[in-house]
């Protein structure tokens, strides 16, 4: 049985991290899914793949429910727990990775925050996982066409951060090189050539690490925040290494008391529109055994 079970293990983790953004939520979920699993009658299930995924999305709603109340009273921004994985070579392919190749970079994840816990799970099951509707209405306890509706509010919204936020991995490791090259060097006029306008940085430090409160904006007050990281780095003589961040070009920091990870996000143009800086160690608590 934990055979059969351990089969679905990836697939069912890929399901319940796009939906919660917690690495540690989604291992919970999947724990509880076989949980249910073993105590279920076995020899009704028809389709196991499909009864695994059902279960796992109705217990990743009453999460998102409870979230919400939760994320009010959270300390500073909100960011994903990420994904870190070591780079070997800028131009190299990672492939398939944990089942989380696609559809789960820090961009996507925080405009998937931005639906209602419905609607996430809606488009999560059906455009990434291509559950037919009937299946999806019945985690979700409602119609087919409720839930195609859910699914395509939240393709609206998804469509638009997609298009500005994703391109290929050589323009991704294009940009990734001139911005660390800039950011290393201290040079901060070309830094700004490679910076959208509008570009965002966020950190998320959990009121435990030190970290913006609020998202900076725009070019030049982004240009001089990533040099002043970079300044403080190496005067305090700390690790900067690249590394794949939900599969995205990213900075793995070692400090003397832990770790920081940053992600980047790259438009089709070549221009990065966002920083997503994680700083709370709760979030990173596993690279110390991967890193």
């Amino acid at each position: 049985m934990t055979d059969v079970f351990s089969a679905h293990r990836g697939h069912l983790f890929g399901v319940a991290y796009r939906m919660l953004g917690s690495r540690a939520d989604a291992e919970d979920v999947v724990q509880e899914a076989w949980l249910r699993y073993a105590a279920a009658d076995q020899d009704q299930i028809v389709d196991l793949r499909a009864w695994l995924t059902t279960v796992t999305g109705r217990l990743c709603l009453d999460v998102l429910r409870s979230a919400r109340v939760r994320r009010e009273a959270y300390v500073g921004q909100w960011l994903p727990e990420p994904i870190v994985e070591r780079l070997q070579d800028l131009g190299a392919d990672p492939g398939e990775s944990v089942a989380l190749s696609e559809s789960v970079s820090l961009a996507l994840l925080l405009i998937l925050d931005t639906l209602s816990p419905e609607q996430r799970v809606a488009f999560v099951l059906h455009d990434v996982f291509a559950v037919p509707f009937g299946e999806v209405a019945g985690t979700l306890g409602t119609t087919a066409e409720n839930a195609r509706q859910l699914a395509s509010r939240a393709r609206r919204a998804v469509s638009a951060g997609e298009l500005r936020h994703t391109t290929s991995r050589a323009r991704q490791a294009e940009v990734f090189a001139a911005f660390t090259a800039a950011a290393s060097g201290g040079d901060l006029d070309a830094l700004l050539k490679v910076l959208a306008p509008d570009v965002v940085a966020i950190g998320d430090g959990g009121g435990v690490a030190q970290a913006a409160k609020r998202p900076i904006e725009g070019a030049l007050q982004v240009g001089r925040f990533v040099l002043g990281l970079y300044r403080q780095a190496q005067r305090s003589g700390w690790e900067v290494v690249p590394a794949l961040v939900n599969g995205d070009l990213g900075i793995l920091v070692r400090m003397s008391d832990g770790y920081a990870v940053c992600s980047l996000s790259v438009s089709p143009s070549g221009l990065v529109t966002g920083l997503y800086n994680q700083l709370n160690p709760a979030k990173l608590h596993g690279l110390g055994d991967e890193f």
